[in-house]
C-alpha cells in the first residue's frame, strides 16, 4: 500500500513519503523532504525541504515543520506546536544558510501550542507540556513545561510520571517497565 493523500494536499516532487502514511487536508510537503512509514500528517501542516521525519511520527494539526528538523521514530507533534530554524531572525536579513538543527528522539511528545527554539535536542521518550518554551536541551525521559520550559519530573514510555524510590528505581504504572534514576539521568532498566 502506498501513501494516501487528500485531494486538497500540495506534494510538491523530490520528497520520499513512506507506505501506509497518511497526508490530510491543506497540508504542503515541499521538495527534499523525507516522510517515514506509517505517519499521520493532520490537516493545514507544511512540511520544508530537507525535514526528516521516521517511522510512524503523528503530527497533528496546524504544525509548520522548518528546514533543520529531524524527528526520529514514534514521535507525537501535538496541534500548533511551533519549531523555528533561526535563532535571530530579521526579515531584511537573508539567513537560509544559518538553519540550526533540531532533533526530536525517538518516542518524544511535544505537546499543544509548544514552541522549540532551534538548536535545543528533545530525548528520547521526553514529554514537553502543552504551551511550553524549550531554550534548552531536554534529556531523555524528562518531563518539561512552562515559559521558559523547566523540567518538573520525569516520564514513562508510556508516557506516566515516574515516582522514584529511596534506591532510585521507578516503575511505570501501565507496562510495568523499570527505570533507574542516576546522577540526574534516567534509563530503562526492564
Amino acid at each position: 500500500m502506498a501513501f494516501t493523500a487528500h485531494p486538497t494536499a500540495v506534494i510538491d516532487p523530490g520528497c520520499t513519503i513512506g507506505e501506509g502514511t497518511r497526508i490530510w487536508h491543506f497540508c504542503h510537503i515541499m521538495p527534499g523532504c523525507t516522510i517515514g512509514e506509517h505517519c499521520n500528517i493532520g490537516q493545514n501542516v507544511v512540511i520544508s525541504p530537507d525535514v526528516v521525519l521516521g517511522r510512524n511520527v503523528k503530527v497533528q494539526n496546524n504544525v509548520s515543520i522548518y528546514t533543520g528538523v529531524v524527528c526520529e521514530d514514534d514521535v507525537f507533534l501535538g496541534p500548533s506546536m511551533v519549531f523555528t530554524n533561526v535563532i535571530n531572525p530579521r526579515s531584511a536579513v537573508n539567513r537560509r544558510g544559518e538553519y540550526l538543527r533540531t532533533v526530536v528522539k525517538k518516542g518524544a511528545s511535544i505537546g499543544a501550542n509548544a514552541t522549540i527554539v532551534c538548536g535545543h535536542d528533545i530525548g528520547r521518550f521526553a514529554f514537553i507540556g502543552a504551551g511550553a518554551v524549550v531554550t534548552r536541551e531536554v534529556p531523555d525521559y524528562a518531563l518539561v513545561v512552562g515559559n521558559p520550559a523547566r523540567q518538573t519530573g520525569w516520564m514513562s514510555e508510556f508516557g506516566h510520571k515516574l515516582k522514584f524510590d529511596e534506591m532510585g528505581d521507578a516503575a511505570c504504572p501501565e507496562s510495568g517497565q523499570r527505570y533507574r534514576l542516576d546522577k540526574g539521568r534516567v534509563a530503562r532498566i526492564a
